[in-house]
């Protein structure tokens, strides 16, 4: 929970799947961006490379993805709605939300890094 003067919100225990729980952690500038935006997030992994060669990233828009056949679980946040991809089978303890860049890109970071660990 936020506290006087934090402008970070946590979110404690998002249902990610049936026993999974996620900390969300939504500071009010990128809530408010997301509301702006149509009210919701999407969170997905996406691999590049091939082989061992692989890195996994995390990916955030406020528009679904284009053309990757991915299927989200809703989470329901202050104000919007969080959907992540519904095939992982593994998330994050903690989901960092900031905004970046001068496009105020929302990004997501697993665990506090941009790539999936």
């Amino acid at each position: 929970m936020s506290t006087a003067g934090d402008s970070k919100v946590h979110h404690p225990g998002a249902w990610i799947e049936d026993a999974r729980y996620m900390d969300v952690v939504v500071p009010e500038d990128v809530r408010q961006v997301i509301i702006g935006r149509g009210g919701a997030l999407y969170v997905w992994v996406s691999v590049h490379g091939r082989g061992c060669m692989c890195t996994a990233l995390l990916e955030a828009s406020t528009s679904p993805p284009p053309r990757l056949p991915l299927s989200f679980r809703r989470v329901r946040q202050d104000g919007f709605d969080l959907y992540v991809e519904a095939d992982r089978r593994h998330w994050p303890g903690t989901l960092e939300l900031a905004l970046r860049g001068r496009g105020r890109k929302v990004r997501a970071f697993w665990n506090g890094q941009a790539w999936v660990g």
